[in-house]
């Protein structure tokens, strides 16, 4: 056990002034940070991981801004690169939640998951370290797509509180789909399961409005991915950067108001789902 984990299980620290839910509390935030700290530890012994990690959008953004940028329309006309970044933002914090299944199907695989269940730690402190722990890596994503975006021409036109509003929806669907990652990974038997679920979220990620707008797909496939929850965040972001797209449909027009609500919907279904797995898992 590695010094980190061990470190949830040492009670001499504890505020012992501390009774009923205020200890709790007190454990299940403690809990949550060491896990955090653990995983924040593994980027830093596998710089590796974290390069690929990082570099990766940016690549993505170079590939797709350049290479197809020219061949692709935007509704009512407009420059693509700035249709684009607002999807490369939402696609990368959509994705992001295959790092999380990962991460977590390794530590169980592993048996660092049931050394966990074996210590007087909170239920909840593997599903909110690792979301602690993947948000902040999400931020310095951001950051870097953020400055690659700045370097090839786009820029945010909504000005500086519309910005940061832009930049919070992404994090929270990132947040939101955490709780989704933790959750499969304590369901999925091994790394190779893990990994075959890039044939779902792939479709499920390019059937929205990130590369294309919903109105320029077959009528069939269209609203399917205007009510997306990704394309909410999408367009919710695109608005509040001061280039919006609109499709005249409801969840369109509505899109800021969904880029809230859908991540809300996920956490409510998935983080308790994820508490739950963690319980129920055989010691």
């Amino acid at each position: 056990m590695s010094g980190t984990a061990g470190t949830a299980i040492t009670a001499s620290t504890a505020d012992v002034s501390l009774t009923g839910p205020e200890r709790r509390l007190y454990w299940a935030l403690a809990d949550c940070w060491n896990v955090t700290r653990r995983s924040l530890t593994h980027y830093q012994r596998q710089p590796v991981a974290i390069i690929w990690q990082l570099g990766f959008p940016i690549i993505s953004v170079l590939l797709y801004g350049f290479v197809f940028g020219e061949a692709m329309a935007v509704p009512g006309g407009g420059d693509y690169r700035e249709f684009l970044m607002p999807g490369m933002f939402a696609s990368t914090m959509a994705f992001g939640f295959m790092g999380t299944t990962m991460a977590v199907v390794n530590d169980a695989s592993k048996g660092v998951i049931d050394r966990f269940r074996s210590m007087p730690m909170a239920p909840s402190a593997v599903a909110s370290g690792r979301g602690v722990s993947d948000l902040l890596v999400a931020c310095a994503e951001l950051t870097i797509l953020a400055v690659t975006a700045l370097l090839i021409g786009w820029e945010a036109e909504g000005g500086v509180l519309a910005a940061v509003g832009a930049f919070a929806l992404l994090l929270l669907l990132r947040l939101s789909l955490i709780w989704v990652g933790v959750w499969l990974g304590l369901l999925l038997p091994n790394a190779e399961a893990a990994g075959g679920l890039y044939a779902v979220a792939f479709p499920l990620t390019m059937i929205s409005s990130i590369f294309v707008a919903p109105s320029l797909m077959p009528s069939w496939l269209g609203p399917v991915a205007a009510w997306n929850p990704v394309s909410s965040t999408v367009t919710a972001t695109r608005e509040l950067f001061g280039q919006p797209v609109s499709g005249g449909t409801w969840i369109e027009e509505n899109a800021v108001l969904m880029a809230v609500v859908w991540p809300v919907v996920i956490t409510a279904v998935f983080l308790p789902l994820a508490v739950r797995r963690f319980q129920a898992l055989s010691r």
